[in-house]
């Protein structure tokens, strides 16, 4: 829990810093983007609520992941031999699955592919959640494999 509560709240204010510091808008908006996913572009015109749902669809989305890497980690041996490539790995496998399947497949729009912005969400993803996973993962089971 503690964990996926880390990489959710990493990644959430990586996303924001970075929307803001590029647009200077109102970093609510991302969380909006996010509830977007299931309520379409409705999101946008809704308040603090859309907000909030977009927040808690994140850090579901969050804790998914980390489940999962907690569940494929003891299954998969070579996981633990170098945390740092097994970090980024795990970052850009999250970003590929992320930009090719989730978010296409909901109600958020996908615009043109921009290779500066998925460098900077690969990097994100890679740093606030794939590189913590597998620190905390290793040592996690490092007595227990």
């Amino acid at each position: 829990m503690l964990a996926g509560l880390l990489v959710g709240s990493l990644d959430i204010i990586a996303a924001l810093v970075n929307f803001y510091s590029k647009t200077g808008k109102d970093p609510q908006i991302v969380l909006k983007y996010i509830a977007s996913a299931v309520c379409g572009k409705d999101a946008f015109a809704g308040g603090t609520t859309m907000s909030a749902l977009g927040l808690l669809l994140h850090f579901m989305v969050a804790f998914i992941w980390t489940i999962f890497f907690f569940w494929i980690y003891p299954k998969l041996k070579f996981l633990s031999f170098n945390r740092v490539l097994t970090g980024i790995l795990y970052g850009i496998f999250i970003w590929f699955v992320m930009s090719h399947a989730v978010v296409p497949l909901s109600k958020a729009s996908v615009g043109a592919f921009n290779l500066e912005q998925a460098a900077i969400a690969a990097l994100i993803l890679i740093g606030a959640i794939g590189l913590p996973l597998s620190f905390i993962a290793y040592r996690y089971y490092k007595g227990k494999v």
